[in-house]
């Protein structure tokens, strides 16, 4: 049995497809959902949701964003997410330093300005983390099912 799983971005949907479970950053901790999960609509935070699908586990950043659980589908509504294999590390060191730059500068002026480079630099510095523990030389690994002495 499966739930149906669907990441969508401001811009394009990340990842779409039926899956094990969905593991969630809420804001009060992680959420896993599996098939059949009471109805659910909840706040998520920075961090990673990964999902399982036919044994394969997949990570994607999220940098917040809602979650509507019911017992056939989960929909993310991700203020921004990406799948951790196609993180360009190249584009989230020089994010992290511009932020890291404006953030140097001291308090400023613009408070809304300085609450942006904050964000930035939180963005930059997971997708980079996630990229050297999940990155493109990760191996999808087969996970042990229920039940199994693997």
């Amino acid at each position: 049995m499966s739930i149906r799983c669907e990441i969508v971005s401001q811009d394009r949907t990340v990842f779409e497809g039926d899956v094990d479970i969905v593991v969630i950053p809420g804001t009060d901790g992680e959420m896993g959902i599996l098939p059949n999960h009471a109805p659910l609509l909840s706040t998520i935070r920075l961090g990673i949701v990964k999902v399982r699908q036919a044994g394969q586990e997949r990570d994607f950043t999220i940098t917040g964003g809602l979650v509507e659980v019911q017992p056939t589908i989960v929909t993310i509504l991700a203020d921004a997410a990406e799948n951790v294999e196609e993180i360009d590390i190249a584009r989230a060191e020089e994010a992290k330093r511009r932020a890291e730059q404006r953030l140097a500068q001291g308090p400023a002026a613009d408070t809304q300005a300085h609450l942006a480079a904050e964000a930035a630099l939180r963005r930059s510095t997971l997708r980079l983390e996630m990229a050297q523990r999940f990155g493109r030389s990760r191996r999808q690994t087969k996970l042990p099912t229920h039940g199994s002495n693997e």
